[in-house]
Order: structure tokens, then sequence, then C-alpha cells
């Protein structure tokens, strides 16, 4: 089963698809609670060289709070990262967690329900991008 929802766009600078990606989750309900600059942490961390990779923590605060009342330990799955990296060729990827993958190990149906809800909910986001 895939665990991304995937969308590749081409002619567009790195900054304007971070731009894009973060309105498209603010026009469907979702807020940046992280940010996490891979390129710079590697080269800092580890001197190592690698292409722009942005870790996005996003959020939908109504859904988070809905799944932490089914199962309070789901903290530990969230929130939904969302990353956007250039990828070779020139181009861009932007990858969104798909939840229902990511819910899969927690046995509980009714927190499935709502993990396919927020998966439409980011697959929106991915169409707006």
């Amino acid at each position: 089963m895939p665990y991304t929802l995937d969308k590749s766009l081409s002619g567009t600078s790195f900054e304007d698809a971070v731009t894009r990606t973060k309105s498209a989750l603010s026009k469907h309900g979702f807020g940046v609670l992280t940010e996490i600059d891979v390129k710079s942490t590697m080269k800092k961390k580890l001197d190592a060289d690698v292409d722009d990779y942005l870790i996005l923590g996003a959020c939908n605060p109504q859904m988070a709070h809905e799944a932490m009342k089914l199962e309070p330990k789901v903290g530990a799955m969230l929130p939904c990262n969302v990353i956007v990296r250039a990828i070779n060729g020139g181009g861009i990827m932007v990858s969104a967690i798909d939840p229902v993958a990511s819910m899969q190990a927690i046995d509980n149906d009714t927190l499935k329900g709502l993990a396919g809800k927020v998966r439409s909910m980011l697959e929106d986001v991915v169409a707006d991008i």
C-alpha cells in the first residue's frame, strides 16, 4: 500500500512550491506546526550536501482532537507530515502522508474512518498545489 499522496511539479521554484503547499494546507484547514529544513540540518550536522528538502508538520486541529479522543496515544503519529523536495531533472515533489496507511497499526475502526476523512482532505490539498 502506498504511504504518501504525491504530486510532481515542474517549471516552479522550490520556494514557490513551498508557498503553494502552505497555501493549499491552509485552504483546507491545516496549520503548519513545524518546519524542518533537512538540507540545512544535514549540512550543519553531517557536512552533507543534499537537495532542497523541507518537512512540514501539518495539523487540522479539529481532526487531531477527535483522533486523540478516540486513541490518546495517537499523538505519537501526529502531525501529518508533508514534504517538499527537489527531484532530479529540476522538478519538485510534494508528498503528504496517507493517514489511512499510517493508522493501520492501530486496531480502532472509528479512528480508521477518521483517517479516511483526513486522507480525503489531504488529497484535496495535494490536488490544489
